[in-house]
């Protein structure tokens, strides 16, 4: 008789025997960068020759959807419905990567071409997104094998092909198809776990503000001997402008920038939390950012404010002129509990304040909402069990990734309780040369996958969909 253990068996399975790998080479081996306009054939043949196949052979009716924003890639839309099904799981996935920059790579790899050495498997998309969802829609089949074709829930699934551009028309899609999109949770895989031996699982986003500071004192520079020392210098200006927003060890110094509070249940789920420590990891500056927190604390429960890129002059060919102009690339990343409504606002009022009246302050892409589901609710409850009990360790919980991801799409424009299960690892090299995925995580993701989509078929799943919230 089939049963969970035989669904988590035949899920490794996949890994021990190639077929994954397989899968994956297939997926990788379509070059779809979403940034390369020249690439919009692959990104629609991603969904439809590759996705579209795969997803109807599990039962899934399928949908190719236009993006509601002129210009926007193309979305797929795969539903799985049940008679008497007990409720019904939204899952997403993107099926874009950034560039490949094959000439940056090692010698002998290639991003469009899985490559495996050791524990490892190369190639562009393997940690973001594709080798997640791949893990994610092999390990459903194995499902819906073990338990004779029905899961006892509605399965619907949203795969986007813009995410590495900004999700652009992502919000649109799920206003215009709410009634399509409808369920009780929302369950996905993308970013990296905490550290790559550790599953875990997150249950929002920080939110992320970029911002633009910029002096414009004159058309031209002047020469700095004769007259250094009678004109401003828009450079020096715009420092002493950061420096007011931010101190030299990295603490915002406008609370109208900053979270009401760190929650004690959130502090409680960071507690004794390590951050770092894993291969190709930075080391930790023990003295930057918020006083008083952990450095788990400062990444996950705070928020922080950072320059991204700063210019005045020709730095790659300085001359001896004061310049005329100065600008900063700025970003914060927030985390619930701050009023992202006033950022602009604040920000002005502030620098006004401290005499920087001609720093012009303005937005830089749209802003993405910081989310986090309730650490209590008892669907987080539900999926660390089902975690722990097909892994043997009690995974991490994040109520939130450090990054940013378009979940305040699923949580705030569907309202959905989210939760986040990642696959790929810290120093995974994503968007970057040699980007790659750890086979002894996906093969554990593969079985941990397996287990949650067996769980949501049984009773406790029905009552955390049930309970009140």
């Amino acid at each position: 008789m089939s049963n969970r253990p035989t669904a988590l068996a035949a899920a490794a399975a996949l890994y021990d025997d190639g077929r994954f790998q397989a899968e994956l080479a297939r997926r990788v081996a379509c070059p779809t960068e979403s940034q390369e306009p020249a690439q919009a054939p692959q990104l629609l043949a991603y969904l439809q020759d590759e996705l579209t196949p795969a997803l109807q052979a599990l039962g899934f009716d399928c949908r190719l959807l236009d993006n509601p924003v002129a210009g926007g890639s193309p979305f797929l839309l795969a539903r799985r419905q049940e008679p008497d099904a007990a409720f019904t799981v939204l899952s997403y996935g993107h099926g874009d990567v950034v560039r490949g920059h094959a000439a940056q790579w090692r010698e002998g790899l290639q991003p469009w071409q899985l490559r495996a050495e050791g524990d490892r498997l190369y190639g562009r998309g393997t940690a973001d997104n594709k080798g997640q969802h791949t893990i994610n829609l092999m390990a459903l089949a194995e499902v819906l094998a073990a338990r004779g074709g029905r899961l006892g829930y509605n399965l619907t699934l949203l795969f986007e092909m813009g995410e590495e551009t900004g999700s652009v028309g992502l919000r649109a899609l799920c206003e215009q198809q709410r009634a399509l999109l409808a369920a009780d949770l929302f369950l996905a895989s993308d970013g990296p776990r905490v550290a790559a031996q550790r599953p875990t699982l997150f249950l929002g986003s920080r939110g992320g503000f970029n911002f633009d500071l910029k002096i414009d004192l004159r058309p031209a520079g002047h020469h700095s001997g004769n007259w250094g020392g009678l004109l401003r210098n828009p450079g020096i200006r715009l420092a002493h402008a950061i420096a007011s927003l931010v101190d030299a060890q990295g603490r915002i110094r406008v609370a109208g920038l900053l979270p009401d509070r760190l929650p004690d249940n959130v502090r409680q789920a960071l507690h004794g939390m390590q951050v770092g420590g894993g291969e190709g990891d930075p080391a930790v500056d023990a003295d930057w950012g918020e006083p008083g927190l952990t450095p788990a604390e400062r990444v996950f429960g705070w928020n922080t404010l950072e320059v991204l890129a700063f210019k005045t002059g020709n730095p790659e060919a300085p001359v001896n002129a004061i310049p005329g102009r100065a600008q900063a690339h700025c970003q914060i990343r927030y985390v619930v509990g701050t009023d992202d409504t006033r950022f602009l606002q604040v920000l002005r009022q502030h620098l006004d304040e401290h005499g920087f009246t001609e720093v012009s302050v303005s937005p830089s892409g749209p802003l993405m909402e910081a989310t986090r589901l309730d650490p209590d609710d008892a669907w987080v409850h539900w999926a660390m069990a089902s975690i722990e009990r097909s892994t043997g360790q009690a995974p991490t919980l994040l109520p939130n990734l450090g990054g940013t991801l378009p979940n305040d799409v699923f949580a705030h424009t569907l309202g959905l309780p989210t939760l986040w299960v990642p696959h790929s690892h810290p120093a995974c090299a994503q968007h970057a040369p040699n980007e790659h995925l750890l086979g002894s995580v996906a093969r554990q993701a593969l079985q941990l996958m397996a287990g949650l989509f067996w769980d949501l078929g049984e009773p406790a799943a029905r009552e955390a969909a049930w309970a009140p919230r």
